[in-house]
């Protein structure tokens, strides 16, 4: 009985394996978020450093 009872809840459990992709998938994604958003400020960055060296040469 006992060994059925550790059978069931080591191998046949697999809510924890759930819970663990789960976090990997968050995180991929936060990683992926994190690297598209500081892509995108430093071309704003650029495009506003730009503009405003343009208006400033404008007589």
């Amino acid at each position: 009985m006992i060994k059925r009872l550790l059978h069931r809840l080591l191998v046949e459990d697999r809510s924890g394996a759930t819970a663990i992709e789960m976090g990997f998938l968050v995180a991929l994604i936060s990683v992926a978020i994190i690297g598209s958003l500081h892509t995108f400020s430093n071309q704003l960055n650029n495009t506003l450093n730009i503009t405003t060296t343009n208006i400033a040469l404008t007589p």
